[in-house]
């Protein structure tokens, strides 16, 4: 049976993009930012984002490209005789597995919470104790997280069902076009409401009282962890990476694989 591969260069890198952007994007990193002190924060993000990015998404792909395996037969075929490479690979899989157990509870409440809009659960005027009561009542309720869980478990079953083209690939350019529009409507939205200009001096200009309170260790270290969080170095999504490498026969150069990925991870944040 002949292996499937993306269909297009764009596929890929919203297929490999997706795998990774979520809340640690989109809603953590505003806030950390202005809690370690603004701009010299975002300055020391972006030095470690180049810093880890470049030679880890790199060789990702490049493990990836030349095995044409998993990541524990990929490891296995380019590693040395008598290295211990591959169990890393292992590691890395077991990652996505335990991994799957914490996105798939998470997805749930956000398809949860998708329906009680549509139910009109949520309203004009509601105070953070309300909103934060439905989420309590929601937790209370195993039954409920159960089968919004598998719910969840079922349309991700659906979709790989299709096969990488027709599913993995065509979903993730509809959900990732779709990301994109929502968070640049986002956007806009905020710098019209009263204050924005406040919450954009507090998010990007350099606050040098903030680092000094919060330690210049303290801020770095959190600038390499939000790195972390955008280039999804850990060993569970290096799997994912290395297998996007091996099923795609495109024109993709690791080093363009390397810059544009990142590129477009931290976009969003």
């Amino acid at each position: 049976m002949k292996r499937e591969s993306f269909k297009s260069r764009l596929g890929f890198l919203l297929v490999s993009a997706g795998c990774a952007i979520g809340i640690g994007n989109v809603w953590r990193f505003p806030y950390v930012a202005g809690q370690n002190g603004g701009g010299i924060f975002v300055l020391f993000y972006l030095i470690f984002l180049i810093a880890m990015g470049l030679p880890v998404l790199t060789m990702e792909f490049a493990v990836g490209r030349a095995s044409r395996k998993s990541a524990v037969l990929g490891y296995k075929a380019l590693e040395k005789e008598g290295s211990k490479w591959h169990i890393h690979g292992w590691i890395a899989m077991f990652g996505c597995y335990m991994l799957m157990m914490y996105y798939t509870t998470v997805s749930g409440w956000m398809v949860s919470y998708f329906f009680k809009f549509l139910k009109g659960e949520f309203q004009t005027g509601m105070t953070a104790d309300d909103t934060a009561a439905v989420f309590s009542n929601l937790l209370a309720d195993p039954g409920q997280m159960a089968f919004w869980m598998i719910l969840t478990v079922i349309l991700g079953f659906f979709v790989c069902s299709r096969g990488l083209q027709n599913g993995l690939e065509k979903i993730s350019k509809i959900m990732m076009s779709a990301l994109l529009i929502l968070i640049v409507v986002l956007a806009v939205h905020s710098i019209t409401l009263q204050g924005a200009a406040e919450g954009v001096k507090f998010y990007l200009v350099p606050n040098l009282d903030t680092v000094a309170e919060t330690g210049l260790k303290n801020v770095i270290t959190e600038a390499m962890n939000q790195a972390f969080f955008t280039l999804s170095v850990l060993p569970q999504w290096r799997s994912s990476e290395v297998i996007w490498a091996k099923i795609t026969r495109l024109p993709v150069r690791a080093q363009e694989f390397a810059v544009l990925t990142p590129l477009w991870r931290s976009c969003l944040d």
